[in-house]
């Protein structure tokens, strides 16, 4: 495994250069890509934080980790890359990303399916948990960000 660190959320699926205003793919918004190499330590952190804060919120919903040490230590084995920084709801994450259509047993992995979730294929627990945290990043963008573009470029042209 690379112990390089992962300096952008980047996932190299990116709908930005299609136009839309959130990535479909790392889920930052379009301006936060564009100029996401200009930004400060700060700036990137605040970044990866909002991230890491939508993700959370919609993977505990869906499960429960319940061996943080088990899980890292299978992300390591398996060479699956994570922040290690970040929650190990995070971490889950990345597991179910990279490992959906192989994994059998998910509490091997220290986490375990929430009832309502138990019945349902990892591949399709991945598609609905990526479809969640776009809605809520998007959700995001269009109560905090648009209004301050739109009311940066009424100021211009006054």
């Amino acid at each position: 495994m690379s112990h390089q660190r992962i300096k952008t959320p980047c996932v190299g699926l990116c709908s930005t250069v299609y136009g839309d205003l959130v990535c479909r793919g790392c889920k930052r918004f379009h301006h936060e890509v564009v100029n996401w190499n200009q930004y400060t330590e700060e700036a990137k952190r605040a970044v990866w934080m909002r991230l890491e804060a939508l993700l959370v919120q919609v993977v505990q919903a869906k499960l429960e980790v319940f061996d943080a040490q088990r899980l890292r230590r299978q992300l390591e084995q398996r060479q699956i890359r994570f922040v290690a920084e970040q929650s190990a709801y995070c971490w889950a994450y990345q597991l179910i990303v990279r490992g959906a259509r192989a994994i059998n047993q998910l509490e091997a992995y220290g986490i375990a399916l929430l009832p309502e979730f138990r019945g349902w294929e990892l591949p399709a627990l991945r598609d609905a948990i990526d479809r969640e945290f776009f809605l809520l990043s998007e959700a995001h963008y269009e109560r905090y960000i648009a209004p301050r573009f739109l009311r940066e470029g009424m100021q211009m042209r006054i």
